[in-house]
């Protein structure tokens, strides 16, 4: 499982990425070193709360939205999730089972 600096950073980066701002535009806006943002993009340091405050500003996006990490669970993760949710409830089972097997052919 990644660590919560790796998953930010990807968070940070995705978002950066849908707002077509390149990691050099990024980092000048936010008045940070280009290396500075690449380290929290690679989940090598955490921002500060004043520099994560500027790139949630310049990003237009918000702290609940940038912890967002649920699409990033490894696979491993979420089949131990699937299973765990299929025992606290059996009779879905089959609802289940034919959403699977419609995404699947």
């Amino acid at each position: 499982m990644k660590s919560s600096k790796e998953m930010l950073g990807k968070r940070i980066k995705e978002i950066r990425k849908k707002k077509g701002l390149s990691q050099e535009k990024l980092a000048e806006l936010a008045q940070i070193e280009p290396t500075s943002l690449s380290n929290i993009e690679n989940g090598y340091n955490y921002p500060s709360f004043k520099t994560l405050d500027k790139l949630l500003e310049i990003l237009e996006t918000n702290y609940l939205e940038v912890f967002k990490f649920d699409h990033h669970n490894a696979p491993d993760d979420l089949i131990t999730e699937i299973i765990a949710m299929l025992k606290e409830n059996p009779d879905k089972l089959q609802d289940f089972y034919k959403i699977a097997r419609a995404l699947t052919t």
